[in-house]
């Protein structure tokens, strides 16, 4: 055993000895919420006078100022105060240089930086490990320096992937938390509510500001049934992903509930909750049972899913007879093993049929590379069931037949299946155990098998596979499936290949058919802990000296935004009208650029790289209104900056879906963006538009979409009387000397107009502070 398993073990068998009070985790100070929740809770109950599902019970919980709040789905703004705010990396270099531009000394709220985004898959877990920490040294230590200064724990690179680490030791029933990375939903398999927001909602919170979210609709998923042979928790996610497609959660929690609840592991409901960020829901959660308690058990944390059990009725579930706007029924007994995609996770093709749909489709149905792993599929659950099909497979003398790479959600995790063999396992089958990362599952994978441009297919059990996401080929096409069958169509490398229902040769001749896939919920020798990768933060650390090097490429303080002048925008040029899916990925990219997200002015150079342009129809490519001249976006946007020229984007449906990175909407903004209208929004993105004091607006009549020309001049009308639910009026001034006038919507409150007339939330922040 080593010193810190030793330590590890010793120190959580003290503080259970010696608790009175319970705490959030062993690193938080601060108690359990649950008596004030109850008593926020019956002061609603009291008011509202109806039964509650469990989304209500835990926001409305949360309010600052529940006896006066006004409450109506879909239409008010909620003032909540949540308990913990997380952030990952490559995030948190933006949120904490915008904290540190505050001027406050101390987070207001328990808050962590868990370091997963910078490590780069190329070689084995080891090597990448190493190799991040030489390359990324400036920034961690930013990270690692600024967390002691502010009082934020540290997670180190190696840790593991964000999501995972809040499940084994932050998330509890009823607990309301926001994360600076859109899965943070993966909380909700263990009855959080949390909400994944852009880093400027993380610096009102540990500013111990009120957070604010528009009151969701809730969307309610009844489960009956048990799940058997191939169906997995994640079947449930991309069957209900089928059904609401990318944006039919927009504005809404999905809440599962029912009888089929009790028959799924609390991390195959985090899966479930995890990829709900697919269909642009707000978040999703379940409510407690006796899943989620053997998980806190397992992770040393019986007290509070003691705690917990006391006020399971009152706050943990939804109450009889409570209402959702929108209800799926959804049988788990019938539910097919489903593949999804490919470029957009709600394509979804039950197993059955996914061979025959690819070459309808004219899609490669020999597949390069399979992946498990991920914030999605990662748990000792997950290994121990593809580790089942290994090695049936093995015993047959086969093996996979092509790159097969294994992502350890956590350390712990990690340091488990290495203890348990299952690691091992995985080697002989042909796998490689890549870093606690997140790895090719964001962009972070120096791909070498297939040259960009090469039409191929790849097999994950990831969440997310927009056109070049996982390698940067926008020919490759990625499907998201469970981590069992990726592993099972591994073993063939076809897509046309139903693990179900088809037989394999084995290295005798003979054929054989794999049995259904198991393994261990919870490891039987209890979790091993692994190495130490946490930094608490000092008591004080304000001698703690955080320096950001002027000439760094990848750090740089920002200047705050200029403040609206008070003027309508009068024609404006159009920087580009894009065409079809525009995520987040497209409006900034991530893989290789993810190492500028310290440094605003470097990283808006991949601004809209992947965009299609409606006149060309081609990425990256531009025609500049003033010179005629055809060039890239971010190039062309600079150009216009260095002339004082203000430009507007227009887009398409549920616009900014995808992650939660806030440089989609600090690029434009930094560049001399004013203004982003589109049919739809994505509501992370739309909130990150609006925090950076940019026009986040709506076409009221979605065919006035083909009304604009990229020549046009666009003008906004009657700012000055810019109100909550008042359209604004637009002017597109054409080449050709006519004009077309259109109404414009948009979500404003009063306090988003006061960020817009500051010139950014942040600055906002400073003068009420001031």
């Amino acid at each position: 055993m080593t010193f810190w398993n030793s330590m590890f073990f010793k120190t959580k068998a003290l503080f259970s000895a010696i608790r009175k009070v319970s705490t959030m985790s062993i690193f938080d100070k601060n108690i359990l919420p649950y008596k004030k929740l109850d008593s926020n809770l019956k002061i609603v109950k009291d008011k509202i006078g109806k039964p509650l599902s469990l989304t209500e019970k835990i926001l409305y919980s949360h309010l600052e100022d529940p006896a006066n709040q006004d409450i109506e789905r879909g239409v008010s703004y909620l003032k909540l105060r949540p308990d913990r705010v997380a952030m990952q990396d490559a995030t948190a270099q933006m949120a904490m240089l915008q904290f540190i531009s505050s001027g406050l000394k101390k987070v207001a709220v328990p808050t962590t930086i868990h370091c997963d985004h910078l490590i780069e898959a190329q070689i084995g877990g080891v090597e990448d490990l190493k190799r991040a920490n030489i390359d990324n040294e400036e920034v961690f230590s930013f990270l690692k320096t600024a967390s002691a200064k502010y009082g934020v724990g540290f997670w180190r690179p190696g840790s593991g992937i964000i999501h995972q680490i809040i499940l084994e030791n932050y998330a509890f029933p009823g607990l309301l938390m926001i994360g600076t990375d859109s899965h943070t939903p993966n909380g909700g398999g263990l009855g959080g509510l949390c909400i994944g927001v852009g880093g400027a909602d993380a610096v009102d919170v540990m500013a111990n500001f009120p957070w604010e979210l528009k009151c969701p609709k809730i969307i309610g998923v009844h489960l009956t049934g048990k799940m058997k042979g191939w169906t997995t928790p994640k079947d449930v996610i991309l069957k209900v992903a089928d059904i609401l497609t990318v944006k039919g959660g927009t504005g809404a929690v999905i809440e599962y509930h029912g009888p089929g609840v009790d028959n799924i592991s609390c991390t195959g409901m985090g899966t479930i909750c995890n990829m709900g960020a697919e269909i642009g829901a707000t978040t999703s959660l379940f409510p407690y049972n006796c899943r989620m308690a053997d998980y806190l058990k397992a992770t040393s944390r019986c007290y509070i899913s003691e705690e917990a059990a006391k006020y399971s009725e009152s706050l943990l579930t939804p109450d009889k007879g409570s209402n959702y706007d929108q209800l799926i029924e959804l049988d788990l007994t019938s539910l097919e093993p489903h593949v999804n995609g490919p470029f957009t996770p709600d394509l979804a093709h039950p197993i059955s049929k996914l061979g025959e749909n690819a070459k309808k489709n004219d899609w490669p149905v020999a597949i390069k590379v399979g992946l498990i792993g991920s914030c999605t599929n990662s748990s000792y659950e997950d290994m121990a069931r593809c580790a089942s099909i290994a090695k049936e497979a093995l015993a047959h003398g086969v093996k996979s037949k092509i790159p097969f790479n294994v992502t350890p959600g956590s350390e712990q995790i990690r340091a488990t299946i290495e203890r348990d063999g299952i690691a091992q396992i995985l080697r002989d089958f042909g796998g490689t155990v890549l870093a606690n990362a997140c790895g090719p599952c964001i962009g972070q994978w120096d791909r070498k098998d297939v040259k960009k441009g090469e039409k191929n297919t790849i097999v994950s059990s990831y969440n997310r596979n927009f056109t070049g996401r996982n390698d940067a080929n926008p020919a490759t096409h990625a499907f998201v499936t469970s981590p069992e069958m990726v592993t099972a169509l591994a073993i063939e490398a076809r897509l046309d290949f139903d693990p179900t229902t088809k037989s394999i040769k084995g290295a005798d001749g003979k054929e054989f058919k794999l049995s259904d896939p198991f393994g261990d919920e919870l490891p039987h020798k209890g979790f091993d802990p692994g190495q130490d990768t946490y930094l608490a933060p000092p008591e004080d650390g304000s001698s703690v000296s955080v320096d950001v090097n002027p000439k760094s490429n990848r750090l740089q303080i920002l200047e705050p935004f200029e403040a609206w002048d008070g003027k309508d925008f009068e024609n404006l040029i159009i920087l580009i009208k894009v065409k079809g899916k525009c995520t987040t990925d497209h409006i900034s990219a991530a893989g290789p650029w993810l190492k500028y997200r310290g440094h605003l002015d470097n990283i808006s150079n991949n601004m809209f790289l992947t965009a299609t342009n409606s006149e060309n129809n081609e990425m990256n490519k531009v025609k500049n209104q003033e010179t005629g001249e055809w060039g890239g976006v971010p190039d062309t946007a600079r150009a216009y900056k260095a002339k004082c020229l203000q430009w507007v984007v227009f887009g398409d449906e549920n616009y900014g879906e995808g992650s939660s990175r806030e440089h989609a909407a600090l690029e434009p903004r930094h560049l001399g963006g004013r203004a982003v209208i589109v049919k739809s929004f994505a509501r992370i993105h739309e909130t990150n538009l609006k925090k950076q004091g940019l026009l986040a607006l709506t076409f009221a009549d979605a065919k006035d979409y083909d009304k604009v020309q990229p020549s046009d001049k666009v003008s906004l009308i009657g700012l000055d009387q810019f109100t909550p639910g008042k359209p604004l009026k637009c002017i597109l001034r054409h080449a050709d000397g006519s004009s077309d006038d259109i109404l414009l919507n948009h979500t404003f409150n009063e306090q988003q107009i006061e960020w817009f007339k500051s010139g950014s939330s942040l600055n906002r922040m400073k003068e009420l502070a001031d």
